[in-house]
This record gives structure tokens, C-alpha cells and sequence, in this order.
């Protein structure tokens, strides 16, 4: 055991170091690491465009008067709010959601309110709460017989109150991005890796290699050896691409969804990765090792990355407009629809707790299936050259 162990990680290995010292590794891996850092910089370069010292549109309404001159006093310097007076709250609001106003000061002087449709507004809400603290400070401290310790453990109690006129679900459109994220890259890897070992494959077949390497070790081993290599290789480079942007997004600040997570999503989606790859890796190894020249492999692959093609489409088209689709729960539980579609809906926040590791245990025994139906036609197929096998053939016994 100890002994076709170590033989598999031999080709692994080798498998492994042939591929990422390649130029088109290394090119390709920070080509791709610049499209994943553009959607960071690019929110970090829009996030700068309201950063102290842009325009601020600042509404106050008749209830809220008393703090136009606190708020004209307390400004700082370069932070270009502009404040207007609005007839009443209703108006407000409806400037707000129009994009006339930026926010709207409303309430008391000493229980303000702000409702906005976008950004925090962190130092307006500061400020505001720094004058309601003051304002009922004052008011307590006219009051006779009160201590004015209490007073002021009183005073900074109080808290601006935020209305958000976003969406009911205002982080839907960062989980849909990352659905899109993770099914483009699950779909990309997924068939970049797998054409790398059905090319493998008809490579080491037509130039008569795998007959000298199956003179030393067995077709189980080769074939092994080769997925482990390739699939190590895929994972580097996935999981490079997926922890660069979790460390992009973080350190820009430019998704608003919890840290744990994103970071957990993107563990599932490696997770989803290694069980594409381990069936799909087998089910094109299996098929190149049909034919013997690379005009021929065309053929035999693309039936494999058409049920590939499927899940994905299913998961732009369709997840996207309706999250709880039937058809995309149904098709996200088929094992080679899963590793597309499940990780979307986890995106998407429409998978319940068990659906996942269900998904999981279909995936993993499909895969035991797959592998000792293609393991058995890979190692009948992988020394006859000439005409393409049929199927049939190659699952007979040699």
C-alpha cells in the first residue's frame, strides 16, 4: 500500500512541477489575479468619490431646524455638505430615494434621526450625536436636583437612529456578484483542468510514453497519479486567485457582508472544486484514453464538458432572477450539476443548513462510481492505438 502510494505521488509530483514552472502558468495565474483585484479597486477608486472633501447633499427638516446651525458651525473643513431645508419627512425621503438628496436630518435635537440610501455617513452621524448628547445635557442640566454625573452618563446614552432606504435584502447584490464570481471560476477551472489531463492523456498515448511508463508501475497508478498532479496544480492556482480577493475585498472594505462569511463561502467553493475536479478529471480521462491522436479528442470531451455547460447556464440564467428556483435546488443535488450551482446558492443565501453536505455525499458517491467505471475503461483503452475504442470494448476485461 505504502509502495502504490509513494508510486502515485511520484506522478503527482511530476504532473505537479511540469505544470507550474510553465510560462503559461504563471502568466495565466496573474492574469487572472489582476481581474479578480479590478472589482476591489475599482469600488475602492468610487468609495474615494464620496471620501471628505466630494459634494454631500444634506436635507433638514421643520423638526430638526434647530440643528442647522450646530451642524454649519461643527463642519469640517473640505467636507462639502450642503444643507437644505425640505418641507416635511414624506418629502425627505422621496428626495432621498430620487437621488436629490444624499441624507435627511429629521427628528428631535436631542433624538435625531438620518435616512439615507447608500454609504454610512460616519461623521455626520458622529457630529450629531456629539450636539444631541450636549443638547440633552443641557436640558437635564436645567433641571434642579439632578447630579450631574448622572446627567452625563445620561447624555452619552444617547444614539442617532438610521433609517435605510435600501432594499429589504441590501447585501443581495454583493452575494449575487459572488455567485457570479464563484460559478465563472468553478466553470473556468473546471474545464481548463480537465482538458489538461485529457490532453495529458492522448500526449503521453500517441507519442508512446504510457508504454514505458506502464511497464514500471500500473494504469491505476498512472491515472491517479495524474489527477492528484493536475488537481494539485488547479487548487494552487484557485486558491491563490480566492484568498488574494478575500484579502482584497477585506482590506478595501468594499463588501459589506461579514468577513466569516465570504471566507466561508469561499471555502465551499474549494470545497466544490476538488469534487468537480475529482469527477470530471476521471470521467476525461477516461474518454481521452479512447483515442489516440489529439485531432480526435474533440469528440470524445465534449459530451463530458457539455454537462459542465449545463449547470452554468442553469446558474446565470436562472438563479439570478429567482434564487429559490425549483429547477436550480432540484439541479444543484445531481452530482456534476452540484459544483456549479450549490456554491451559487450558498452565495446567494438560499441553501438551507443540510443541503449542502447532502449535495456533498451524492458528489462523493457518484465519484466512487465514476472512478471504478473509469478506471476500468482507462486501463483497458490506454494501450490500443489506431482507430478510436469503443465503450464497449474498453469495458471488457482485458
Amino acid at each position: 500500500m505504502k509502495s502504490t502510494l509513494h508510486t502515485v505521488w511520484l506522478v503527482a509530483r511530476r504532473e505537479l512541477l511540469t505544470r507550474v514552472r510553465t510560462r503559461a502558468f504563471v502568466l495565466g495565474t496573474l492574469f487572472m489575479l489582476l481581474v479578480v483585484l479590478a472589482y476591489p479597486a475599482l469600488m475602492l477608486f468610487i468609495g474615494n468619490s464620496n471620501a471628505p472633501g466630494s459634494s454631500t447633499s444634506i436635507g433638514v427638516t421643520p423638526q430638526a431646524s434647530s440643528l442647522t446651525q450646530p451642524l454649519r458651525a461643527g463642519t469640517p473643513e473640505n467636507t462639502g455638505w450642503q444643507l437644505q431645508r425640505v418641507g416635511n419627512r414624506e418629502r425627505g425621503e422621496e428626495l432621498v430615494r430620487e437621488g436629490e438628496l444624499d441624507v435627511l436630518v429629521t427628528g428631535t435635537s436631542t433624538e435625531p434621526e438620518l435616512v439615507f440610501e447608500d454609504g454610512n455617513h460616519a461623521d455626520l452621524r458622529n457630529m450629531l450625536a456629539n450636539i444631541a448628547q450636549q443638547r440633552s445635557l443641557d436640558e437635564a442640566m436645567a433641571e434642579a436636583g439632578m447630579d450631574p454625573g448622572q446627567v452625563r452618563g445620561q447624555a452619552e446614552k444617547v444614539e442617532v437612529t438610521t433609517t435605510n432606504l435600501e432594499s429589504s435584502a441590501p447585501q443581495q447584490a454583493q452575494r449575487l456578484l459572488i455567485a457570479f464570481v464563484a460559478a465563472f471560476l468553478l466553470y473556468m477551472f473546471l474545464v481548463m483542468t480537465g482538458q489538461m489531463i485529457a490532453q495529458g492523456v492522448v500526449e503521453e498515448k500517441s507519442n508512446r510514453v504510457v508504454e514505458m511508463l506502464l511497464s514500471t508501475i500500473s494504469s491505476t497508478q498512472l491515472m491517479a497519479g495524474k489527477i492528484l498532479g493536475i488537481g494539485l496544480t488547479g487548487l494552487i492556482q484557485f486558491a491563490t486567485i480566492g484568498v488574494v480577493g478575500l484579502v482584497a475585498v477585506s482590506a478595501t472594505a468594499t463588501l459589506t457582508l461579514p468577513l466569516g462569511a465570504v471566507a466561508g463561502l469561499l471555502g465551499w467553493v474549494l470545497v466544490w472544486f476538488l469534487l468537480g475536479f475529482l469527477l470530471y478529471a476521471t470521467l476525461l480521462a477516461a474518454a481521452s484514453s479512447l483515442v489516440s491522436r489529439q485531432e480526435d479528442l474533440q469528440s470524445v470531451i465534449t459530451p463530458v464538458i457539455m454537462t459542465l455547460v449545463v449547470p452554468f447556464l442553469v446558474g446565470i440564467s436562472v438563479l439570478p432572477g429567482d434564487p429559490g428556483s425549483v429547477l436550480g435546488k432540484v439541479l444543484s443535488f445531481v452530482p456534476g450539476f452540484s459544483p456549479v450551482l450549490m456554491p451559487m446558492r450558498l452565495a446567494l443565501g438560499v441553501a438551507a443548513p443540510w443541503e449542502a453536505p447532502l449535495a456533498v455525499a451524492l458528489s462523493l458517491v457518484a465519484s466512487a462510481a465514476v472512478l471504478w467505471l473509469g478506471g476500468r475503461i482507462y486501463s483497458n483503452a490506454i494501450l490500443r492505438t489506431g482507430a478510436r475504442v469503443r465503450v464497449k470494448d474498453a469495458l471488457r476485461a482485458s
